[in-house]
């Protein structure tokens, strides 16, 4: 097990990615904090998850719900080697109407979600640790419609080289993934897939665990000099003529 005594915070951990990464870092031995933005259906995961998984509801928005999850986790499993920033919140509007609300309400999660629990790792994570930002293809091929979400996750792979520069000194590697198409229900309920206005070659749909599995790497020291990385998952979809 390559993450065995491990400790992981998992945002968005209720389903989709985050549930599959939660459930393969177990796998590998890590000691889990699973938080999501319901107390309720973060419990239920981390009760499927098993290997003595934590659920905990926390608003990543919040900076002070931030602080406390990272010292629950210090508190119950003696320290924190790994922070998967995986929580995310899509709108759909046409640019004109967009509100600053809007894009503030897209970016505290998308984006100062992570920041926050960059800050709160460079401040208490052991050294060695290792920080997973779950950005987009859309950070660098986006659709109409999703101005702000696109913007956001342009914006964390800019913070993920920024955090990685100044994690190196700490011995702290962050890293982000652009997922492409996952089969999720977020994938499925986003209005421009059900209108068409975004098409989608079911053959370049990945699952949950394809994605879940980078993560583990990233997150073991397989990965130890791979720092400041943005590695593109999406079954070529951004490759394709």
């Amino acid at each position: 097990m390559k993450l065995k005594d491990k400790v992981a915070i998992i945002s968005g951990a209720s389903s989709g990615i985050g549930l599959a990464a939660s459930k393969k870092l177990a796998e590998e031995g890590a000691r889990l904090l699973m938080i999501g933005l319901h107390g309720d259906k973060a419990k239920k995961a981390a009760t499927e998850v098993g290997h003595d998984a934590i659920g905990l509801g926390c608003n990543v928005a919040s900076e002070t719900e931030v602080i406390g999850a990272v010292d629950l986790a210090i508190q119950k499993f003696g320290g924190l080697d790994i922070i998967v920033n995986n929580a995310g919140v899509m709108i759909f509007k046409p640019l004109e109407q967009l509100t600053l609300e809007d894009w503030r309400s897209v970016f505290d999660v998308d984006l100062m979600g992570a920041f926050s629990f960059i800050k709160q790792a460079f401040l208490k994570m052991r050294p060695g640790g290792s920080i997973i930002n779950i950005a987009s293809i859309h950070a660098v091929e986006t659709t109409p419609l999703v101005s702000t979400y696109a913007a956001a996750k342009a914006a964390l792979v800019s913070l993920t080289r920024s955090a990685s520069m100044e994690g190196t000194a700490r011995k702290i590697r962050v890293n982000a993934i652009l997922p492409g198409a996952i089969d999720t229900p977020m994938l499925w309920e986003n209005p421009n897939v059900r209108s068409g206005l975004e098409q989608i070659d079911r053959g370049m749909v990945g699952k949950p665990e394809d994605i879940a599995n980078v993560i583990a790497f990233l997150a073991s020291d397989d990965s130890a000099f791979i720092r400041g990385a943005s590695l593109t998952v999406d079954g070529g979809r951004l490759g394709k003529l």
